[in-house]
């Protein structure tokens, strides 16, 4: 938005008081609103190039991990320079941590209607489908992030580590709080302990991810989502 300058002052000679006042109060107030939709303009730019050198970095991460990953690969999948990429992050961390938790959201949309479920059964063979269907549609290129950064970042990148660890303990904290709600509705026994049905869940499921891309074969995915709903029918829900 561009505001012309003022005339020249003997103009206002032949005006009404009336047309000095409207031209004074239109420049006054809109010169400040044109500068801020310049800025918000540049901003949102700025905002959207962030935002998609993340979502490019977080898929390269997650095919080629933290340590195989060089910037020039980054710069490939986005098509921008060097000094581009670092203009919006410091480093290589910085950047690897921003990618992670764009996949971490990514999973997230995976399971985030599983704790609106009125059934706490349902929540835990929910959280089975959601594992079952990474064979086909995994939450991004390159399987389950949560998995690849894990093992990837274990010894290499502490702070990547500490980010997979937290997802994990989300999906405990998932799974416990079901059991909870559902020995107190009667839909679960109450001699399930709900972490350790948590830890068993979770590492069956990633472990069957990790063959299941291994492999380059669904069956082991398929044979433990099928194991583990049978035990949740079997010895986890009140008969």
């Amino acid at each position: 938005m561009t505001l012309q300058p003022l005339a020249p002052w003997w103009l206002f000679l032949f005006c009404s008081p009336h047309e000095v006042l409207t031209t004074l109060v239109v420049h006054i107030i809109m010169r400040p609103i044109g500068l801020f939709c310049e800025i918000s303009c540049t901003m949102s730019k700025g905002q959207e190039t962030r935002e998609r050198i993340i979502a490019r970095a977080a898929e390269v991460f997650n095919v080629d991990g933290y340590a195989g990953t060089a910037i020039s690969d980054i710069m490939r999948a986005t098509g921008l320079e060097k000094g581009g990429i670092y203009r919006h992050f410091s480093s290589k961390d910085e950047l690897a941590l921003a990618a992670f938790d764009y996949a971490a959201n990514q999973v997230r949309q995976h399971t985030a209607h599983l704790a609106e479920s009125s059934s706490s059964v349902g929540t835990l063979l929910g959280f089975v489908a959601v594992f079952r269907e990474y064979a086909h549609n995994p939450p991004l290129v390159g399987g389950c992030p949560v998995l690849n950064t894990a093992i990837d970042s274990d010894d290499t990148n502490p702070a990547l580590a500490q980010r997979a660890a937290n997802m994990i303990n989300e999906w405990r904290s998932l799974i416990s709080t079901a059991v909870t709600k559902g020995i107190t509705r009667g839909e679960i026994r109450p001699t399930i302990d709900g972490d350790a049905l948590a830890l068993l869940m979770i590492a069956t499921l990633e472990g069957a991810v990790m063959l299941t891309r291994l492999l380059r074969d669904t069956t082991p995915l398929e044979q433990a989502a099928n194991h583990l709903c049978a035990y949740i029918e079997q010895n986890v829900r009140m008969q």
